[in-house]
């Protein structure tokens, strides 16, 4: 007995040593850009910044968020992230929904899953959707943003799964009362459905906010990036100094705090967001992932 109780010691030991050494591992790179951001340029080059700031300064923080146009990029990328969660949370549902049916109730079904599973594994490829993109004069609007990614296919097929797991007794109950197929999908599908459409959501979210390369194709005007895209193309830029009060802040970042300014700034929202979702993130990964 005590030599078990003294294996499942060790064991707990064990796994709780390793979960340390994976979160710790996750967490001191952030923690050090978070510091080398509040950093002097001179201990930034010099490779002296650990977990703390060294010569704390927040010059460029003060450069970004003095900047209007990082003002402008980010309502800009807010807006196409309440546009795009909109788009991709309903095309997907009505997707999923009819997609989890079998195929008695809807015969076309392995046809449509065909093309939905082909969907995921290839693409047309950047030119083409460029083309496509260009020929409905979407160029330079916040639909370029949003369109091209309207069915994010991951994201059904999660949904598929989850949906297959509802009861059915709930669906047939439904239908008995006399309800049709779309006052199914809302009062009985999606109320018990939350822990997946939460989990699509922050997908979704996040795909929207973090995506730089869509401004970079689909927008001419730089007025017109969303924010990721913007700061992508932020550098420390010493030929714009005009006099010595812009030369004593140039001189206090370089390009790798700016860098590190960047990532910290447009992460916040991200974290502001998750603590409302986490809680049904790992129960709809969970979820969706098992398949019946």
């Amino acid at each position: 007995m005590k030599k078990a109780n003294f294996g499942r010691t060790i064991s707990k030991v064990i796994i709780w040593a390793v979960v340390i050494i994976m979160a710790l591992s996750c967490l001191l790179p952030l923690i050090n850009m978070v510091a080398i951001s509040f950093s002097g340029s001179d201990a930034v080059a010099a490779n002296e910044v650990g977990l703390f700031p060294k010569d704390f300064n927040t010059t460029t923080y003060k450069k970004l968020l003095n900047d209007s146009q990082f003002w402008k990029s980010f309502l800009i990328s807010l807006e196409r992230v309440v546009l795009g969660l909109a788009v991709n949370m309903f095309f997907t549902v009505s997707m999923a929904y009819p997609l989890s049916k079998s195929k008695l109730r809807f015969p076309a079904r392995e046809i449509y899953i065909k093309f939905v599973i082909f969907a995921m594994l290839f693409t047309g490829g950047v030119i083409p959707l460029f083309m496509v993109v260009s020929n409905l004069h979407l160029t330079n609007t916040i639909w370029s943003l949003v369109l091209p990614t309207a069915v994010p296919v991951f994201n059904v097929i999660l949904l598929i799964n989850f949906f297959k797991g509802v009861p059915e007794s709930l669906d047939e109950a439904a239908r008995i009362d006399g309800a049709s197929p779309i006052q199914i999908l809302v009062k009985v599908y999606l109320p018990v459905s939350l822990p997946a459409l939460a989990t699509v959501a922050l997908f979704s979210i996040v795909n929207h906010w973090n995506d730089y390369f869509s401004g970079l194709i689909y927008m001419s005007k730089s007025a017109m990036y969303p924010l990721q895209t913007y700061i992508q193309q932020l550098t420390v830029d010493i030929t714009q100094v005009t006099d010595a009060e812009q030369l004593k802040q140039v001189a206090s970042m370089n390009n790798r705090t700016f860098n590190a300014t960047k990532i910290v700034v447009s992460t916040i929202p991200l974290l502001v967001i998750y603590p409302f979702l986490q809680k049904y993130f790992v129960s709809g990964m969970v979820i969706g992932a098992v398949k019946e």
